[in-house]
């Protein structure tokens, strides 16, 4: 499915192309067949018994009751079928926005719903604004620093869980800590279920990793079909059981599980999200000491949540062969968190394995993922109350199964190898992080930011040492690289004695800007008072253009290199 964006030359602003372009529904629901539905039933119902158990899970990483993770995790269903620009994505709750939003509003439910819609306002401003290439400014050290961190976090999180301890900080160095002094105290049910749980997990997943290839004989492609149903829906299986052997035991009064607990049953309510809150003491909190709060997650999480779901459209999108576009998939992401914050949902992205199950069962369109709605909103009316059995050993290893191969620092290997300054960036995101979440997304992104500063003010000069200094740029000339160019030009050619003509080539220079200009007239000044030849070679027209407008005194420039060193030559002569 390839969305097709509305021409540009189209004559009316409400003409049929226009139309498609801010609803790609339309691209793909006249061919729409019984097949297509076939395939799309098939993959929403898969998904769907995979999202619901990561719902629970992810909304215990949020630190809000488990019911939150089901109120956001259907939405993205119904808003995406009629926006999305991809037919793999799935929208809902993800173990980074989880901890992203744990991290801003700290378990607060009516922040965390009040910070869902304040995000959703953020990326539908920008997708309809177009600004989302303001995602490109966060480089990839960043973001590989920021996912292995939190998947450190995360995961180790969950190992009170599985151990069944209580009274645990969530500051991440107290967390261990705490965590390693309380193990005495660990609940034999809890640590016995969990580790049962992570083997049946790991076990299903690598079997899934090496299953044979299509081409096998029949009784063996029947066998893979099999092992990859029961692999794919393994978090459901493993819920679903550690949540009877729960019940079973709590039925004859043995408490030997730390269960999820009481729930609240049934849809919820649609309603506004508060723009309000009271304290345990009383006091009523307004909306702008809430915003005020929130600080700089305001602008992290709504970034963090399209860069996410953004680069995983692209990937499936790359790999299955259609295109994505990027803007209106802003405008999806955030139609989605405006709308969820009215039925009590927190801030929700693009899950990247729940993409790639939804991929590979061989989904065809957005319309899967009414499927998977359909099926959580069933959960959501008629198994909350089984929900309360569910053991939190169980829902940990869920998580920290998810989250483990986000951990690949193979990429720390990579970056040595093709260029090590990047491993500046990655470092300090990734232990900044561990401090505060936000706050090591921002750290990484100034010291990239800076890095290219550096870059920008200091660019490459090559040296050609002939009778005729040659300085060949190799990059871009802006006004921060001024002063260090013209240090540079009177040190090798100026400070000679006697002073040496100097050949600029300005091959690889395409912009340059008004402070430029106006240091390069003084360099030619100077020059021309000490008696050398600057000659500019292999100029692009538009800096000729702009070069001959300033009208600079003393100018020369010539088509090659070899000519204006015969110029030289010839002054030398002379």
């Amino acid at each position: 499915m390839e969305s097709l964006l509305g021409s540009a030359s189209a004559p009316r602003c409400c003409s049929f192309s226009t139309v498609k372009s801010w609803l790609p529904i339309l691209t793909w629901l006249p061919n729409y067949n019984l097949r297509w539905l076939q395939m799309d039933v098939l993959a929403g119902l898969t998904v769907g018994m995979t999202v619901v158990p990561q719902a629970l899970a992810y909304a215990d990483v949020a630190g809000l009751p488990v019911q939150f993770g089901l109120y956001s995790a259907f939405m993205g269903g119904f808003i995406y079928m009629f926006l999305g620009t991809s037919k793999d994505v799935t929208l809902g709750p993800t173990a980074i926005m989880s901890l992203l939003c744990f991290s801003v509003v700290g378990g607060e439910p009516h922040r965390a719903v009040l910070l869902s819609l304040l995000c959703g306002l953020i990326q539908a401003t920008m997708g309809l604004l177009r600004l989302g290439f303001l995602l490109d400014f966060i480089s990839y050290p960043v973001i590989k620093g920021f996912t292995c961190a939190a998947a450190v976090t995360i995961g180790f999180g969950q190992v009170k869980n599985i151990l069944g301890l209580r009274g645990i900080p969530t500051e991440f160095v107290l967390e261990v800590y705490y965590t390693f002094a309380k193990i005495p105290e660990a609940r034999v049910g809890d640590v016995v279920l969990g580790l049962l749980c992570l083997i049946f997990l790991i076990t299903l997943t690598f079997m899934k990793m090496t299953l044979p290839s299509d081409d096998a004989p029949t009784y063996t492609r029947v066998a893979r079909k099999l092992i990859w149903a029961v692999a794919t829906m393994r978090n459901a299986l493993v819920v679903v059981g550690a949540t009877v052997v729960s019940f079973s035991w709590e039925a004859f009064g043995h408490h030997i599980f730390t269960i999820t607990g009481e729930t609240a049953q049934g849809l919820p309510p649609f309603k506004p999200p508060p723009t309000s809150d009271t304290t345990a003491n009383g006091t009523n909190v307004t909306f702008g000491e809430i915003v005020k709060d929130f600080g700089s997650g305001l602008a992290v999480i709504p970034f963090m949540g399209l860069l996410e779901s953004i680069a995983i459209a692209k990937a499936f999108g790359s790999q299955n062969g259609y295109r994505i576009v990027a803007n209106q998939e802003l405008l999806a992401i955030g139609l989605t968190n405006i709308m969820g914050s009215f039925v009590s949902a927190y801030p929700v992205t693009g899950s990247f394995g729940r993409t790639a199950v939804n991929s590979q069962t061989g989904v065809c369109t957005p319309a899967g993922g009414i499927v998977t709605s359909s099926i959580v909103l069933l959960s959501l009316a008629f198994l909350m109350p089984a929900f309360c059995y569910i053991p939190k050993a169980s829902l940990a290893a869920v998580i920290i199964c998810a989250v483990a191969p986000m951990a690949d620092y193979t990429v720390v290997k990579k970056m040595w190898k093709i260029y090590k300054l990047d491993l500046l960036p990655f470092g300090v995101t990734f232990l900044v992080c561990f401090w505060e979440v936000q706050y090591g997304i921002i750290a990484g992104v100034a010291m990239s930011g800076a890095l290219l500063l550096y870059n920008t003010a200091r660019p490459k000069i090559k040296v050609l040492d002939h009778d005729t200094l040659v300085l060949e740029l190799r990059s871009g000339v802006s006004f921060p690289a001024t002063e260090y160019l013209s240090h540079f030009i009177h040190k090798t050619a100026l400070q000679e004695s006697p002073p040496r003509s100097v050949v600029l080539d300005c091959h690889h220079v395409s912009v340059i800007d008004y402070t430029v200009v106006t240091e390069l007239a003084d360099l030619l000044r100077q020059f021309k008072a000490q008696g050398v030849r600057l000659v500019f070679a292999r100029l692009e027209p538009s800096l000729l253009k702009v070069l001959l407008a300033a009208d600079l005194e003393g100018l020369r420039h010539k088509d090659s290199v070899e000519e204006a060193l015969q110029d030289s030559e010839n002054l030398h002569s002379d």
